[in-house]
């Protein structure tokens, strides 16, 4: 097959962010009990599930209603965390031998540094045939291993949100479907003239806001076709030099923006990047008023990153057979279809699509299918193997936006500084690159 894009386990732009068309999805789960979803433990005989996923408070409430509507033959406490707790709370139960949790869920790089740690589910993955799960995503789930450590559960990345209002500044010329970097500077310049030398575009560069999966996975890989060992590189030099520019036309107030939905809604913004669950109110009851398009390609490609996540098992999981019952009900079409629809992460199964998605979430998903299949697209990973450090390698990149975007500092000697300090993480972790970086290790910045 031509244009194949490869991730280190064979995963390729086929299976990325599938929209299942053209397959019916498997019958609907009977609605005839209830279960618990209130957290803590549960009490004795309840799946303990621990995620790092869904922990705003609108997403938690939206996936607790699916929990409750849908796996009605299990009790479940879910429990969302933060990634470092996920990562200490796992190791520290494992590690002493006193297992309380029942079932995992969190994205690829959650589950990978835990490998050891996890139950082997080619039975669960192999009684789930009329799921269709790709190929190139169950491969992934074997975590560099002969076995499979974890279920496919959703998926997700980030796309541009944009009121139709801005279009009438749009270069000539420039299709806001296939920007380029350089047009999307321009765009938003000509704006921000237009619009009394108030910006108009917007990034979630706030306290608990995504920006650095920006830097990560869009724009290094976008210019320079990785994300860690070109970290420091000429080609670096070159984003941050971009993203100095851009950052000028950028509304002030995104360093208070943790989700771009509530600043567009609020007209504040009226163009925004942020994660598809965090752009999925912002169009609120007029969503013919916008359009969602996918992130603009670079020198090197159009760098996107994917967002897998997964359900596993620990071992000595104290209610492991209740645990699968909840995977195979997660992964049912119905299920899959209603995550999309309220919390918009996409299916990783072959469940069908419908056409009356929300207004934004069918935004989205035209978004979504155009950047995977954009030519020349590079597909990157969050951190994978860090652990419960990847807030201490995302601040990395956010301490470059400061020092560049915020505080005028030379770029090279920020970035000369901020790799030193990631390659002190990435030397004591000793973990090989992820996505866009080449397979290797130990990873650190050239």
């Amino acid at each position: 097959m031509t244009n194949r894009i490869k991730l280190h386990s064979g995963i390729s732009r086929r299976g990325l962010l599938g929209l299942g068309l053209g397959v019916a999805a498997a019958p609907a789960l009977s609605a005839c009990g209830g279960v618990s979803t209130s957290g803590g433990d549960g009490g004795e005989g309840s799946v303990n599930f621990l995620s790092t996923q869904f922990t705003q408070v609108e997403e938690r409430q939206r996936f607790e209603k699916i929990l409750g509507d849908r796996v009605t033959g299990q009790k479940v406490a879910f429990n969302p965390v933060d990634a470092p707790t996920f990562a200490t709370t796992v190791k520290s139960q494992l590690d002493a031998g006193k297992v309380q949790l029942s079932l995992l869920g969190g994205l690829h790089g959650d589950l990978a540094p835990h490998a050891g740690r996890l139950v082997d589910l080619d039975d669960v993955l192999g009684g789930l045939g009329d799921r269709g799960f790709a190929s190139d995503l169950t491969d992934l789930a074997k975590l560099s291993g002969g076995t499979t450590k974890y279920v496919p559960w959703m998926q997700a990345t980030y796309v541009l949100a944009v009121n139709k209002k801005a279009l009438e500044w749009l270069p000539s010329g420039a299709d806001v479907q296939k920007l380029t970097y350089d047009q999307l500077l321009s765009w938003m310049t000509a704006a921000r003239q237009a619009n009394g030398n108030k910006p108009v575009f917007g990034i979630p560069a706030g306290p608990k806001g995504l920006y650095h999966r920006f830097f990560q996975g869009f724009l290094l890989p976008s210019f320079t076709g990785g994300q860690v060992t070109t970290f420091r590189s000429p080609d670096a030099v070159t984003a941050w030099q971009y993203m100095k520019q851009l950052w000028g036309q950028t509304v002030p107030a995104s360093t208070n923006y943790d989700s771009m939905q509530e600043p567009l809604q609020r007209g504040e913004v009226l163009v925004a990047w942020d994660h598809v669950a965090r752009l999925r109110d912002a169009p609120g009851d007029k969503p013919d008023d916008w359009v969602m398009v996918p992130a603009p390609t670079g020198p090197k490609g159009l760098g996107y990153m994917l967002v897998v996540a997964g359900l596993a098992i620990p071992n000595g999981a104290p209610s492991a057979d209740q645990a699968k019952e909840v995977i195979k009900a997660l992964t049912t079409g119905e299920v899959q279809v209603d995550v999309l629809r309220q919390n918009a992460f996409f299916p990783v199964t072959n469940a069908q699509v419908p056409t009356d998605l929300p207004g934004a979430v069918s935004l989205e998903a035209t978004a979504v299918k155009a950047q995977q299949a954009a030519s020349g697209a590079i597909v990157s990973l969050p951190p994978v193997g860090v652990g419960a450090r990847d807030q201490e390698v995302g601040q990395v990149f956010k301490n470059a936006f400061k020092e560049i975007c915020l505080d005028g500092k030379p770029v090279q000697g920020v970035l000369d500084a901020q790799a030193r300090q990631l390659n002190t993480i990435l030397d004591e972790l000793k973990v090989a690159c992820w996505r866009p970086d080449p397979a290797g290790s130990p990873c650190r910045v050239a």
